[in-house]
């Protein structure tokens, strides 16, 4: 931790930049005698389109849409990358994939049987994933540097316990969830963390995976009792944000809330799940044959758990009310990656990722629209206009810079992202991005970039299928439909420059994509 601070003393002291034009930020230092409370809300798997106001037909988010009402949308924001951990890690760093240390998934199988749940509950060190270094710098660490108490309820899936990647050395004051994200893919878990150490429960051991006992009726409700037990960890998770927001109102706070639903596994509160039910008719058992858990109702299921955080949100925006610091306070609600295929998720009948393709090879793990295309919203009273609407092209990794301004401390040039304050108060003064970068080793080794409305897709880079050369205007061909690579050469040209210029080596070897490396970048 001391060789920790005194690298982030060390940048402190050297040369910054300001990300937007300083009448944003003189007007927000004005106007705002306390610095205001920052709310991250990151869904996990949420579709583009799985929220009212982004069109969603089926399930019902009236507190998510309020928001929308009361703030702003956007309608062209991305995630860092198209799975769980690199998107995380990006968020907090302010990294594109290009220059990132976490660039995908790592459960870190050296240690073991690292998906063994019996072989974790006796053996913390089989917990977590890969590291990030010691020396890394969050948002957390820089808003905790100007007075912010910090805290992080949900998944972290950014290191390891007895590691010092976890939340308390990451820049959070408090922690409260799952410190590994293969354990949260169990709503009903033996443990949680509370900081750095684990909180226990009655529940049983019932390893994802599990498929329902030998003839038993699919149709009988009860052959599913076991999936569902008396300690549903995103109750408990949200008790604990509700109390950490509490006990933080008189100083300003930051909390992210790393939801991990609606990630399956399939577990939700019965009485949505029969919400749903009535609501959708008779369905199809999920039997478990896609991982996770089987399920009755899946489609049911599924909606009851997106209304389920629908309410939650209501329930915090309520107690920001109740406590006074609602107009205070600036809430961004999003999702980290695109619909999931699996576990019993139907993306194809909720249309998640409209008007994109959220099916498997369109949605989550892939860098199309429908992978990387989530939804964002930012309420922020007496600041952000209520009921707009902005086409800004963003990425998380824009949080850093933004966060930067809303909070005040400087923004290191370092970092890739750019402030979308001036966006937030309708300024004319918004820095666009040059690109937006991706790169991810796996699903067969990808990336992309987008640049203004053009976007270079590669796929199949370490497989051994052909590698594919793609190009598409997203004006006019939002949905990736429209090949035009052949005739554009000179934008391939131009991305390739920017991958070239743009790219570090990523520091472990399992996340390299030879082809990258090899400069084939415009090659079939």
């Amino acid at each position: 931790m001391l060789l920790k601070k005194s690298i982030l003393s060390l940048l402190l002291a050297g040369t910054f930049f300001l990300s937007c034009k300083e009448t944003a930020k003189e007007a927000l230092a004005k106007d705002e005698p306390k610095k205001p409370n920052i709310i991250y809300i990151l869904a996990d798997d949420l579709g583009y389109a799985e929220v009212g106001a982004y069109g969603q037909k089926k399930i019902e988010t009236p507190n998510i849409d309020a928001l929308a009402k009361e703030g702003m949308l956007f309608t062209q924001h991305y995630t860092s990358a198209p799975v769980c951990a690199p998107a995380r890690h990006m968020l907090l760093t302010g990294k594109h994939a290009g220059h990132a240390y976490i660039r995908s998934n790592s459960e870190w199988k050296e240690r073991g049987d690292v998906w063994d749940h019996y072989a974790m509950a006796k053996d913390s060190t089989l917990e977590g994933q890969g590291p990030m270094p010691e020396s890394t710098i969050t948002m957390a660490d820089r808003l905790k540097e100007i007075g912010y108490t910090t805290g992080i309820v949900g998944k972290w899936g950014l290191g390891a316990p007895h590691t010092k990647s976890v939340p308390n050395d990451m820049g959070f004051d408090f922690f409260y969830g799952y410190n590994c994200q293969r354990q949260a893919h169990t709503y009903n878990p033996l443990f949680l963390y509370k900081n750095r150490n684990r909180v226990h429960f009655a529940n049983d051991t019932i390893p994802p995976g599990t498929k329902l006992a030998a003839g038993a009726d699919p149709n009988d409700a009860n052959s599913y009792t076991q999936f569902d037990q008396q300690y549903y960890s995103p109750d408990l998770m949200f008790k604990e944000m509700t109390d950490f927001v509490d006990r933080s109102k008189e100083q300003p706070f930051f909390l992210y809330w790393a939801s991990p639903i609606p990630h399956v596994a399939l577990q939700a509160p019965k009485r949505w799940v029969d919400y749903y039910s009535a609501k959708f008719g008779e369905e199809e058992p999920y039997l478990g044959d896609q991982g996770y858990f089987p399920h009755q109702k899946p489609r049911a299921a599924y909606a009851a758990m997106v209304s389920y955080l629908d309410e939650n949100i209501g329930k915090l925006v309520q107690q920001l009310k109740d406590e006074g610091i609602y107009d205070n306070t600036l809430i961004i609600f999003t999702s980290d990656n695109g619909p999931s295929y699996a576990g019993g998720a139907d993306p194809e009948y909720f249309e998640s990722a409209k008007p994109f393709a959220g099916e498997y090879g369109k949605g989550k793990g892939f860098l199309y629209e429908g992978g990387i295309r989530v939804p964002m919203i930012a309420s922020w009273p007496n600041k952000i206009k209520p009921g707009t609407t902005s086409d800004h092209i963003s990425a998380h990794y824009d949080m850093l810079a933004t966060f930067a301004d809303v909070g005040g401390y400087e923004n290191l040039a370092a970092n890739d992202g750019v402030s979308m304050l001036p966006a937030f108060l309708s300024e004319d003064n918004q820095k666009q991005h040059e690109f937006l970068y991706w790169e991810f080793p796996s699903y067969g080794g990808q990336v992309a970039i987008r640049m203004g409305d053009w976007k270079v897709v590669r796929q199949n880079l370490k497989n051994k299928k052909e590698p594919t050369l793609e190009l598409y205007n997203l004006k006019d061909d939002p949905t990736e439909t429209n090949n035009v690579a052949a005739s554009n050469p000179e934008i391939l040209k131009k991305a390739a420059e920017i991958f070239k210029r743009e790219r570090d080596a990523p520091e472990l070897e399992s996340f390299e994509i030879p082809l990258i490396a090899e400069g084939l970048l415009t090659e079939k």
